[in-house]
């Protein structure tokens, strides 16, 4: 316990500089912006603002990247109680309960229960990773090469298992992902690998460039052509502090959500979006009137609030402990880590420890801050909610290209965007997530590498990978998922909770 409180002492001396406050604190603004904003999203913002961190310290850098993260969680609620559209994947559930509250004239009180119950779940939250950080630290410095293979397979295996939609399709982003990965010289000979004699290609795609396109320049592209329709509340908001019997009403599936959203943010493949989901249903089961949710259920608001936030930090604790990115949107930065030379993973912790608790630290202190920036603020977002998109994507499309543009200073990284970018708005219509795919691109190189790095310890015995219990355990993990997932009944019933 001392040593726990020692870490998060040193975590606090460094997220409470001047510099890194004020890091924080433009993550969770811009964070809450795009948030409020439907139609950018988490993993559209960092990948646009990927290019102005290279400039910063690592740290820092960093700090503000998470606040982004998290602080979408936070606004995307706002959207979806005020104008009854998510601004985040997570706030979907809490559109059903928000916005029949806020046509009640209990605006106020749904935005105050679900900015208390962020607050509360992501205070726990912060204090999960902090214990489980260095446990879990410890456990993966026991694993080799062998194990780390089979471990990130049964991450894409989850990110498959766990996306939306056709399961075969899923299994192509990932192999199209992990060969991607592959452009470029080869890691042991240098020779160089599906370039087409272009030279641009020879250092390989970067991270920065298939993100942009993938995520922010398809993002733009997608709400553009797709015809506005706002339907913000335009009563008075009203009070935004809860009263005795509605906090009492909202403890209880707090503390639920709070449970839910930490055990499934851990889980790979973006487990974090199914905690408001299942805190949804978990309080519509226990419920004395069910027949209440969907007209403005208060504990339709504050449970799956409570979840998405808890979910979205616990998320930060493969990324760190092991190295494996359970989002697109850790994926991204498992790619901001590695532009500043940190490679993901165990090591982190022993070798950037200023850097690992003061991450920590910052979560507690960005809670704080969205708590003070989100209910003060509610009037500016909803007078933002009116502006048209149409006045800010050219301003947002300039900003990608050139913030693309600075990283090498390249022609041929701009047209790649705009070329990623009408890929991921054909891959969407079809029905094809890019998400998998991003999680396939990040890990196929260190799946190569630690895959080679196997072969070469057990001199090209491929049964190495069965022979070592632990990667065994893993690889007979993974094939136990898909197969679970293919079958009829399982399918079936996993389609079915896609489609709500």
């Amino acid at each position: 316990m001392s040593e726990l409180l020692g870490n998060l002492g040193l975590g606090f001396t460094v997220a409470l500089t001047l510099q890194n406050i004020g890091y924080c604190f433009i993550g969770c603004l811009v964070g809450t912006l795009i948030g409020v904003l439907p139609g950018v999203g988490p993993i559209a913002t960092i990948a646009m603002l990927l290019p102005i961190t290279f400039g910063l310290d690592p740290t820092g850098a960093l700090i503000m990247l998470a606040g982004i993260y998290y602080g979408a969680q936070y606004g995307g609620s706002t959207t979806a109680i005020l104008v009854n559209i998510p601004g985040e994947a997570t706030a979907v559930i809490t559109t059903l309960d928000g916005h029949q509250m806020a046509r009640r004239g209990r605006a106020g009180i749904a935005l105050g229960i679900a900015a208390i119950g962020s607050f509360f779940a992501g205070t726990v939250a912060t204090l999960v990773i902090a214990a489980l950080g260095k446990p879990l630290t410890g456990l993966a410095l026991l694993f080799g090469p062998t194990e780390y293979f089979s471990l990130m397979v049964l991450g894409l295996v989850f990110a498959i298992v766990l996306a939306s939609g056709s399961v075969p399709k899923a299994i192509a982003m990932v192999l199209v992902g992990i060969l991607l990965s592959c452009v470029g010289a080869d890691l042991e000979t240098g020779e160089t690998r599906m370039t087409f004699n272009m030279p641009f290609l020879t250092d390989g795609i970067d991270f920065s460039v298939l993100a942009m396109g993938l995520f922010g320049i398809a993002e733009i592209i997608r709400n553009l052509e797709s015809p506005e329709a706002r339907d913000v509340v335009q009563d008075r908001i009203g009070r935004l502090l809860p009263g005795l019997d509605e906090l009492r009403q909202s403890a209880k599936p707090i503390l639920r959500g709070t449970g839910l959203g930490a055990i499934l943010g851990l889980l790979p493949g973006n487990g974090a979006v199914l905690g408001p989901f299942a805190s949804y249903t978990l309080e519509k089961k226990l419920a004395k009137d069910p027949s209440r949710f969907g007209k403005g259920a208060i504990e339709g608001v504050a449970g799956p609030e409570a979840a998405n936030n808890a979910g979205a930090q616990t998320s930060f604790i493969p990324m760190l402990t092991l190295g494996i990115p359970p989002n697109a949107v850790m994926a991204l930065m498992v790619g901001a880590m590695t532009i500043f030379g940190i490679v993901p993973g165990p090591q982190v912790i022993a070798s950037h420890p200023k850097l690992f608790w003061g991450m920590i630290a910052s979560m507690w202190l960005g809670n704080l801050m969205l708590l003070v920036i989100n209910l003060p603020l509610v009037g500016l977002w909803v007078r933002l909610l009116k502006v048209p998109y149409r006045l800010m994507y050219p301003t947002i499309l300039v900003f990608c290209c050139v913030g693309i543009y600075s990283i090498n200073s390249q022609q041929t990284d701009v047209l790649l965007i705009g070329l990623f970018g009408v890929v991921g708005l054909l891959l969407a219509k079809v029905g094809f997530e890019a998400a998998p795919l991003l999680l396939g691109f990040v890990l196929g190189e260190l799946m190569e590498e630690n895959l080679r790095r196997a072969l070469v310890l057990s001199r090209g015995d491929p049964w190495v990978f069965i022979t070592h219990p632990w990667s065994a355990v893993l690889l007979a993990f993974s094939v136990f998922l898909l197969v679970l997932t293919i079958i009829p009944v399982v399918r079936k019933e996993r389609e079915e909770v896609f489609a709500e």
